[in-house]
């Protein structure tokens, strides 16, 4: 902080650089930060003498960013804002409420929390929650959020994670497309394959058949937001390859049903991320646990609907 210090005139030159690259003028930054125009100028004259660059160019129509200034601009605007951010938790932790972002995919929000949403809620009245979806496969930092989702390999010690459970998988569709009515004769209708495009779609070949009757060429469909691969399944538009960590829900109700007696598995773990530049609030830690614990709520009832698949002891 010291040095951020050193690279400023004051700390007042980013706010008023701030209101003016958003305003895209002197005037109307002088109106907000209620200062004279002529002041909001030199103080911006005087910020890029500082720092021996142009900030914006200055037209009749008003003040435009320089690349420069676009630069500075968007990361004072990340950082305003999660200064902003913090704040908000502040006067919510005075007032009871907590704030918890989490980092899943869409597909984890939509198909397995959602379902169950008002008894998180009801077990954690006192926070709002947040989050920082991801369409396609879990991947990237736990930056910016309390708790993200990830997918490590077993080799990886990961000391800020919790294990959930290993990575399974199970063809899944709807029990319609199961019950397959064998077309007339001298006609074959092949299965349709549903794939997340960014994952391999070679799993097929590991299965030799599945439980649909069907026997002719497959066909293929292929979206890049798992939650609508698993949606498709659900309205009976093929197979997929279900991620327990999503799918749950939808097995145990008899949305969805396997699709084959045979599971996929990785070697890869699921687990649960805070990150490592902070440590874990404590209503953080119980949200991360909850999830845990209600999964495997779900898979001892699913290992009971469909012990031949041997589910629960492949992932733990």
């Amino acid at each position: 902080m010291s040095e951020l210090r050193r690279m400023l005139p004051s700390g007042n030159a980013l706010f008023v650089f701030e209101a003016a690259a958003r305003s895209g003028s002197f005037t109307a930054a002088a109106a907000e930060l209620n200062v004279t125009q002529p002041a909001v100028s030199r103080m911006l004259a005087r910020f890029e003498q500082y720092l021996g660059v142009r900030l914006f160019d200055r037209t009749a129509a008003g003040a435009t960013l320089t690349e420069e200034g676009d630069l500075l601009f968007r990361r004072v605007l990340d950082g305003f804002r999660s200064i902003e951010t913090g704040l908000r938790e502040i006067e919510k932790r005075r007032s009871g409420t907590e704030t918890v972002t989490l980092s899943v995919s869409t597909a984890f929000t939509t198909h397995w929390l959602m379902p169950r949403i008002d008894k998180l809620q009801r077990q954690f009245p006192g926070v709002d929650l947040r989050f920082q979806l991801i369409s396609g496969s879990l991947r990237g930092p736990v930056e910016n959020v309390d708790l993200g989702m990830r997918f490590s390999s077993q080799d990886d010690p990961q000391p800020n994670g919790a294990l959930v459970m290993k990575e399974v998988m199970v063809p899944i569709c709807s029990p319609a497309y199961r019950q397959f009515d064998a077309p007339t004769k001298g006609q074959a209708e092949g299965n349709t394959i549903i794939n997340l495009a960014d994952t391999p779609a070679d799993w097929v070949s590991k299965y030799s058949e599945f439980l649909t009757g069907r026997i002719g060429a497959s066909k293929a469909l292929s979206f890049s937001d798992y939650a609508i691969v698993v949606q498709a399944a659900l309205l009976g538009q093929g197979i997929a390859l279900g991620w327990l960590t999503v799918t749950s829900h939808w097995l145990l109700t008899g949305a969805l049903v396997p699709a084959s007696a045979t599971l996929t598995t990785t070697g890869r773990l699921c687990k649960l991320v805070y990150p490592p530049n902070r440590p874990i609030r404590p209503v953080v830690a119980e949200i991360r646990d909850w999830i845990a614990e209600e999964l495997r709520n779900d898979l001892v009832k699913i290992d009971r609907l469909y012990p031949k698949l041997g589910l629960l002891a492949a992932s733990y």
